[in-house]
């Protein structure tokens, strides 16, 4: 199967205009949103029935980990083949991967309630790898920002958007929880290939693009360890940042129903998209405006700014609803906000500059990698202490608690870093 094709085919695509920016972004945002499609919904469900489970930890919980551990193992792997991998195989990859994550919940329909886990785990395992191909298409351009943010909205607006299909599913069609994320990843498919075909068509970047943001080649081992090892200082406060914000994150995310129960609107399968859209739009609408500044220092320092603003946010809006002062929409939303203000220039803009800074040509893919194994492992490493004996915080003050000492330890990470770039 040959997904490429050529990029007269798109006239759209043929010029860095505002006809690239919205073909380029919206085929970008078009696959990676499909992709949740085969990741997140059965999230929607609660799976409070399965009377067959008979282990200590909670069904939803056990499944979430095995995702977890299969996505982040495929992070891992995505240092090493996401950096490597040529233009031209990048189409069939994202592809081909995410049909095998659809056939391991196809599997999870079928399979014994005991085994379920496995089949989770068989779901996550390729899909890891998706951002880093779809978003090597979008970097080292000079309209690199808006392309990425236009990308990034994606996984803001599209987790709560296949939720809701999914719960959509579970009470308007009848359709059972276990069989659930099968079907909601089978409606997705065409725009998945669609996406994908548009992707491929799109030009490399341009002389201009390379003069100012370098050429962005495959990265062997080699040169992966010598950026390292000149800027390994940087690179660790960063990571460690955040992996803070994906914990933050991939716990909000994951058990969004639970506390969205907890806070009143459990029977309110809208609450997702709804509680998300004005995030995506505001952190768009930011993001974007970093391809106005051309120099990648400056850049790297305002990007900085923003992240310590969200990391603020989330500590500041988390204690005004603990006081009482804030109420549970405007306070998911405005916490909401400053986690993706943090997290999301981390996927793109932030690494996609720091390559651009150092000279070297190269992807940004390796780091974007480095950093997002660590915080899935952390993830997976927090959803087992949760769920240790003695531990027995609800879902929202656990989740109360975590964003308030995720925000105070990620400003102080920051605030270092910060001080490296001045």
């Amino acid at each position: 199967m040959k997904v490429a094709v050529s990029a007269a085919a798109f006239p759209a695509a043929r010029k860095d205009s505002l006809a690239f920016i919205l073909f380029a972004g919206g085929a970008a945002f078009s696959a990676y949103f499909a992709m949740y499609a085969f990741r997140k919904p059965f999230t929607a469900a609660t799976f409070a029935d399965v009377g067959s489970w008979t282990f200590a930890i909670d069904f939803k919980v056990a499944l979430v980990i095995a995702q977890l551990i299969g996505y982040a193992l495929s992070k891992f792997i995505g240092v090493k083949v996401v950096s490597e991998m040529s233009a031209a195989r990048r189409g069939v990859a994202i592809v081909g991967l995410i049909g095998l994550s659809w056939i391991a919940l196809v599997l999870f329909a079928i399979l014994p309630v005991p085994a379920k886990p496995v089949a989770m785990f068989l779901n996550g395992l390729p899909l890891g790898m998706i951002w880093g191909l779809v978003f090597a298409y979008l970097e080292g351009r000079r309209s690199s920002e808006v392309l990425a943010s236009i990308l990034c909205a994606s996984f803001i607006l599209s987790s709560g958007l296949v939720k809701s299909v999914g719960a959509g599913l579970m009470t308007d069609w009848q359709i059972g929880e276990m069989w659930m994320p099968a079907i909601t990843g089978l409606l997705f498919m065409p725009v998945l290939l669609l996406s994908v075909l548009g992707l491929s068509s799109l030009p490399p970047p341009s002389a201009e693009d390379i003069a100012e943001r370098v050429a962005r080649p495959p990265v062997d081992s080699a040169e992966r360890r010598r950026f390292l090892h000149d800027y390994g200082p940087s690179v660790t406060l960063l990571v460690l940042a955040y992996v803070l914000f994906t914990v933050i994150r991939d716990f909000r995310d994951n058990f969004a129903a639970e506390i969205w129960e907890a806070l009143g609107y459990g029977n309110s399968a809208e609450i997702f998209t709804a509680s998300e859209l004005p995030i995506a739009v505001v952190t768009l609408v930011i993001l974007a405006s970093l391809v106005a500044i051309r120099d990648n220092r400056r850049a790297l320092f305002v990007i900085h700014l923003i992240v310590l603003a969200g990391a603020a946010l989330i500590g500041a809006s988390t204690l005004a609803f603990s006081l009482g002062w804030l109420g549970p929409v405007g306070w998911m939303i405005a916490s909401g906000l400053g986690l993706y203000l943090a997290y999301t220039p981390f996927n793109a803009m932030l690494f996609d500059r720091l390559v651009a800074a150092s000279g070297r040509a190269g992807t940004a893919a390796f780091l974007i990698y480095i950093a997002d194994a660590s915080g899935y492992a952390g993830s997976v490493t927090l959803l087992l202490l949760r769920n240790l004996p003695g531990v027995s915080l609800d879902w929202l003050n656990f989740y109360i608690a975590l964003a308030l000492a995720g925000a105070a330890a990620s400003i102080l990470l920051m605030l270092v870093s910060i001080r490296r770039q001045i």
